[in-house]
């Protein structure tokens, strides 16, 4: 008979190497685990298990039956997240996001769980492709991306949009293409597409990025200023970077007449809805972010999509 108690005890023995860790972890007596594994190779009718001593090892049975339970459980809680879909204010938020976005979006979801408690928040930190290939598994249903991606089973709508600035250390002088190759720049996971877009909006002699000295590289953007804010180069990053960077005091923030902005791009499996809070709590962010940046007046990014 099919018991999901013991593919979840097949899962967590696989996942801790030990059937001690297996039992402490789920409570249970040790002989209570090896029955579990005993019952599901019966059930299956094959060995899950090349046990050698204390260790053990799994055979390719044992693996495909992971790779099932796996995706088994991760089905069930993509079924159990779906009956929530009409709460606005309880059940769990599971989303991801660049660096660069989570730096403030985060903190805001974390202070919409204290005020609604019924709310739980899991939330990533990752790179675009990362996102979207954990999207497509099930492992979160929203990712946030800062680039547009065409995928069959994905749905990809902009949702939010961010300006760039051009920061330079704080005692930097120039003002133009030849002041900037000065002192070169520093880059990040997408700076250089960035900096080029920003850059050839608003220098009519700017031809590439390729003519600029590299003067480091971080895949971490929330440290990037920390380079600039040392003298090391300029770089170009979105709004909220700067307004969240512990060094926004040791750079500054180039005036340039063309706004570039950062779009946003909200990515889910194709064919669902997202639940309700999520809804809220987006729409709740760009609330915010309008009234920090243009007051609570009706702000020059109401047409966001």
């Amino acid at each position: 008979m099919f018991n999901a108690r013991y593919f979840r005890t097949f899962i967590t023995l696989v996942e801790t190497g030990s059937f001690t860790r297996t039992a402490r972890r789920l409570e249970m007596t040790q002989p209570g685990v090896s029955q579990h594994v005993r019952k599901l190779e019966e059930y299956l009718g094959k060995p899950l298990l090349d046990r050698q001593g204390r260790r053990f090892v799994l055979t390719e049975s044992g693996r495909r039956a992971y790779d099932y339970a796996l995706k088994l459980f991760a089905e069930h809680e993509q079924f159990r997240h779906s009956l929530d879909n009409d709460s606005l204010d309880s059940g769990e938020c599971r989303l991801a996001s660049p660096g660069s976005v989570g730096l403030m979006l985060y903190p805001f979801i974390l202070g919409q769980q204290q005020m609604q408690p019924g709310l739980t928040v899991s939330y990533s930190f990752a790179f675009n492709g990362e996102i979207v290939a954990d999207v497509l598994g099930g492992c979160h249903d929203l990712g946030i991306i800062t680039e547009a991606v065409r995928h069959p089973d994905l749905d990809c709508e902009p949702w939010h949009q961010e300006p760039l600035c051009l920061v330079v250390p704080a005692d930097f002088a120039g003002n133009g293409l030849a002041d900037l190759m000065g002192i070169g720049f520093i880059s990040y996971s997408g700076g250089e597409s960035h900096a080029g877009a920003l850059l050839k909006a608003n220098f009519p002699d700017f031809r590439s990025m390729s003519h600029f000295p590299r003067q480091g590289f971080t895949n971490e953007v929330s440290m990037v200023l920390d380079a600039v804010a040392r003298g090391l180069g300029f770089t170009v990053v979105s709004r909220v970077v700067l307004e969240t960077s512990p060094w926004q005091r040791q750079v500054k923030e180039l005036s340039l007449p063309q706004p570039v902005h950062e779009i946003l791009h909200l990515v889910m499996r194709a064919g669902e809805q997202v639940p309700r809070r999520y809804v809220r709590l987006l729409e709740g962010y760009r609330e915010q972010r309008r009234h920090e940046r243009f007051g609570f007046g009706e702000g020059p990014e109401r047409h966001e999509a």
